[in-house]
């Protein structure tokens, strides 16, 4: 089948290759003609893991690049919109680069279409998208409109593509439902998985993927409520953290013995900074604002938000605890991205929290595997860029760990202690067990665990001895 996807951000970059990856002949668009001309030449403009390779298997072939809608229309069966829908001023989504691809999609309609609303949007935008799509001239026998939210954890977004929980299609017609059926088919019959060089084989992604068909207005509604259940768990085991720790409970131990119900489950129930993203943010924000158009008081959305936002300012009270005072400190800063996994640093709130340290008359000396370039673009010469860990913690007065990349996990402790000037480290991402490194020498601070003072003589420690807490999928569904 031909699709053509209107933006290549995370989900339509990645959504265009898993296209092509499935069978599909497909064409990416954007606006932007350098971006465009730089994948066309083989550069990749995010750090995904798979999407490098992808891009390389299909570039020229099954997928290819324009920065024409109305070509790419005229060419495709079906039509997916991709492009952001950023949080507004009163927390709406903006919906305007939406009406706006839809404008120049209609001009384009003169043989059946699809068109499908993929990027994350309140309910009743295919709604909206119809309407549009008529009053700019395209024949209402000649189009249906369908909703299929992604499910995209940024990072993992490739595997959770090709083997998603679930496919949502929300359509309102047999012809709809027909090519959205045809589209996945390669994932819901397992053809996909059949094949030798199928990304992900194996008996664990041997299944076929299951088909969720709904309405237009429910697959809207389900994206945004899924994207808020999975703040509030967050939040929730933050608040659950928040308690551990002043009555000297370990928050592992809590999340250990809460995720065992199977109807709860331990995913999204890592305590830490909080959730950050292009995602979890805007979504639960505009969540709330459908249920006030709705005239639902949704209170309980206020909460996540607030306590999303408490556990920063927790956090630099921690800080500041464990330095005495933030002003003239020098801290190093391990992460800038709002997870591990991805260079996205949107709604972060290692940036969050380095902008208050920067505030409060901090140094900060930041290194981050992925993010780097991304971080330079917002905070400018306000930071010192170190070349890795060791290089940011040299002569440092601590040391805070604000995203889980699995290498901050793995880092080594002798040599990071003799290269700070105080062997402290507030980690927001608990990736250490604190006895572990009070042996190391470390006055280590966590979240939610009991703080360990650092042994007097650091003691030889087992390299199996530490920790690294999994965190896929902890910050985002997208």
């Amino acid at each position: 089948m031909k699709i053509a996807v209107i933006g290549s951000g995370y989900v339509g970059l990645v959504s265009a290759a898993c296209f092509a990856e499935i069978g599909h002949e497909v064409i990416s668009v954007d606006n932007d003609h350098a971006k465009v001309n730089a994948l066309r030449n083989g550069e990749v403009p995010i750090h995904e893991q798979f999407l490098p390779e992808l891009l390389a298997k299909h570039r020229g072939k099954g997928l290819k690049f324009s920065t024409s809608v109305g070509d790419a229309t005229a060419w495709a069966d079906a039509v997916f919109i991709t492009v952001g829908t950023p949080q507004s001023a009163t927390g709406e989504a903006d919906l305007s680069y939406v009406e706006a691809v839809a404008h120049e999609i209609a001009t384009a309609i003169h043989g059946s279409k699809l068109v499908v609303e993929k990027s994350t949007v309140p309910v009743r935008t295919c709604e909206a998208i119809r309407k549009v799509l008529q009053l700019c001239g395209a024949p209402a026998d000649l189009f249906s409109v369908a909703s299929n939210p992604e499910f995209l954890r940024e990072g993992s977004a490739v595997l959770d593509f090709l083997h998603p929980d679930r496919i949502v299609i929300g359509v309102d017609t047999e012809f709809s439902r027909g090519l959205m059926e045809q589209i996945y088919w390669p994932l819901t019959s397992g053809e996909y998985y059949k094949r030798s060089d199928a990304l992900g084989a194996g008996p664990r992604f041997s299944e076929c993927a299951p088909l969720i068909v709904t309405s237009p207005k429910s697959a809207e509604l389900i994206k945004h409520a899924s994207n808020a259940f999975l703040a509030m768990k967050i939040s929730f085991i933050n608040a659950v953290a928040n308690i551990a720790e002043s009555v000297g409970a370990d928050i592992d131990e809590i999340r250990a013995g809460i995720g065992a119900d199977s109807r709860i489950g331990n995913r999204f129930l890592n305590a830490g900074v909080g959730y950050g993203g292009s995602c979890f943010p805007k979504d639960v924000q505009a969540f709330h604002a459908v249920a006030q158009e709705c005239g639902y008081r949704f209170g309980l959305l206020n909460e996540v938000i607030e306590i999303n936002a408490e556990q920063r300012r927790r956090f630099i009270l921690k800080v500041r605890s464990a330095v005495w005072t933030l002003r003239g400190k020098t801290l190093a800063v391990l992460g800038a991205a709002f997870k591990g996994g991805t260079d996205d640093i949107r709604e972060s709130p290692a940036i969050a929290i380095v902008d208050e340290l920067l505030a409060q008359g901090s140094s900060v000396r930041l290194f981050d595997p992925a993010a780097l370039p991304k971080a330079k673009a917002v905070l400018g010469d306000s930071v010192q860029y170190a070349s890795d860990a060791y290089d940011a913690a040299t002569g440092t007065d601590a040391l805070l760990i604000l995203t889980e990349w699995p290498e901050f996990a793995q880092l080594d402790l002798e040599r990071l202690r003799k290269a700070m000037k105080f062997p402290i480290i507030v980690d927001g991402r608990n990736l250490y067990r604190p006895s572990f490194m009070a042996k190391a020498g470390f006055a280590y601070h966590s979240i939610g665990r009991p703080e360990l003072a650092a042994e007097k003589s650091a003691q030889g420690v087992r390299r199996d001895d530490w920790i690294y807490v999994n965190k896929s999928g902890a910050a985002s569904a997208d």
